[in-house]
């Protein structure tokens, strides 16, 4: 690696979906390395087994796909700072830690349970912040060698410093300064053998050569246990790159255990990967200009630190669904086809031309879970709500329909050739010699047809997508529910 190398890491837990803030994380950090030419390492963080779930590492590994983030190192393609399971590494740790015991910046712990939630209750009592009173600390070196030999169980605290203050540098949020009394002796190995998220990340990021970690706000507050680890070993802390919240419309948190905005879920939802990777990037950073949509590989080239904001973002959905409207009108129709199709396939219980059908409704959908409903009515319709001819736009109401309707079915009858051009010049040309604008003749006709009052398109895509046969039958049905009516 060059001394100066840009190397940040991806490091989730496989615990189930991928949430979008973990996923926003992911990004920032992909994109800090490739805007300065740096290596992007994936490392599965798997050593809470009580947490675990199974097939979830592999739902990492799509996502990433999906969203088109290629990773440099990682548990499936290797790599020079291996392995990349966090379970897989779990006999570095503990020398670790001895290491600390040996300099005097750590101790066994052999602490029940018991007695340290009895500690939690009298701090509770006494309204003050629990810390564990250190009664591990001063036990001699026999009396730690005996409970070992006895294989009593035990963990190990990091000896925090009491007094003064603990600085670090944050490259959003600046100098960020702590009080070190409110720090309390924290855990670095468990009495299961494994160790704490903090203390293996120290760990592991240094062996990995990180240079950026990149994370959520959430973590400013935890991360003086961070550095003062990287103080206890003599080693240099990375670059901290806290990221701000992001909150939902009206306020709160967005969070996994709420089951707010994860990633799968909008997918299912007909949200485009593309324009979720857009709309997430800029939850939190702007590139400076005007810009809104970025493709992933020029957000490779333009992005930067400096572009990140430090007050919450407002997880819009409002905007995102524009947003993915936006992706899909940019679409080829060919390109179009092949995303609806599914959605189509799901829709319908007869097949009609798919092309016909996308050349109708992309320009009105913004999200592809609305098509199904969007094109219901190409299934079959029964009866019609004769109150949807009434329509002051076009002069159009029950009586009109009753004399148009007939008039277009014997000029449909007259057909050889039925086609969007077709259908539009007998359409304009019966309202022309009935001195009516096209609007009166069209109305009642995408009514019958329908049976709705809104449509993805007019009275001329619909009956081209219907074929001939299909729009004389709606409109037979239509005129023969009309003659019942007494207007």
């Amino acid at each position: 690696m060059c001394q100066n190398e840009v190397r940040t890491r991806y490091a989730p837990s496989p615990t189930g979906f991928v949430h979008i803030g973990n996923l926003r994380s992911a990004l920032y950090e992909y994109l800090v390395a490739k805007a300065n030419n740096g290596k992007f390492i994936l490392r599965i963080e798997d050593t809470d087994q009580k947490r675990y779930v199974e097939g979830a590492v592999n739902v990492i590994y799509e996502t990433l796909k999906i969203v088109g983030i290629s990773h440099d190192e990682g548990p499936d393609i290797g790599g020079d700072y291996g392995p990349y399971m966090q379970s897989e590494r779990k006999d570095l740790y503990l020398p670790y830690a001895e290491k600390l015991i040996e300099n005097k910046k750590a101790y066994y712990c052999f602490c029940k349970e018991e007695r340290l939630e009895d500690l939690r209750q009298e701090a509770e009592k006494k309204k003050i912040q629990f810390k564990y009173d250190r009664h591990c600390l001063h036990l001699s070196e026999e009396e730690i060698q005996r409970k070992l030999n006895a294989k009593e169980p035990y963990v190990i605290r990091q000896l925090m410093p009491d007094s003064g203050k603990t600085t670090y540098n944050d490259s959003v949020y600046g100098d960020i300064t702590f009080d070190n009394d409110v720090l309390e002796d924290q855990i670095l190995i468990k009495s299961d053998g494994f160790p704490t998220y903090n203390f293996a990340n120290v760990i592991d990021d240094h062996l990995m050569k990180i240079s950026h970690v990149v994370r959520g706000s959430e973590y400013i507050t935890s991360t003086p246990k961070y550095v003062l680890l990287y103080n206890a070993f003599g080693w240099e802390p990375p670059i901290f790159v806290h990221l701000p919240l992001v909150v939902k419309q009206g306020g709160g948190k967005i969070s996994k255990r709420s089951g707010d905005a994860y990633f799968s879920d909008l997918i299912e939802s007909g949200y485009l990967p593309e324009a979720v990777v857009n709309f997430i990037v800029l939850l939190g950073w702007s590139s400076g200009t005007e810009q809104e949509f970025f493709t992933l590989s020029e957000l490779e080239k333009v992005f930067d630190i400096k572009g990140i904001g430090k007050s919450p973002s407002t997880y819009d959905t409002d905007k995102l669904r524009w947003m993915n409207g936006e992706y899909i009108r940019k679409k080829t129709l060919d390109e179009f086809i092949a995303i609806a199709s599914p959605w189509i396939d799901k829709a319908l219980q007869r097949s009609y031309d798919k092309a016909k059908i996308c050349a109708m409704i992309q320009k009105r959908v913004e999200v592809l879970s609305e098509i199904p409903d969007m094109i219901s009515f190409l299934n079959d319709i029964s009866t019609i709500d004769v109150n949807l001819y009434d329509n002051v736009k076009s002069k159009c109401n029950i009586n009109e329909a009753k004399r148009i309707l007939p008039i277009i079915r014997d000029k449909i009858m007259e057909m050889d050739v039925f086609n969007h051009d077709s259908i539009y010049i007998m359409f304009t040309s019966t309202a022309e010699k009935l001195g009516v604008k096209n609007g009166l003749v069209m109305w009642p006709v995408r009514i019958a047809l329908s049976g709705m009052l809104v449509t993805p398109g007019g009275a001329v895509e619909i009956a081209d997508i219907l074929g001939k046969d299909e729009a004389l039958r709606r409109i037979d049905l239509a005129i023969a529910q009309l003659v019942d009516i007494d207007a």
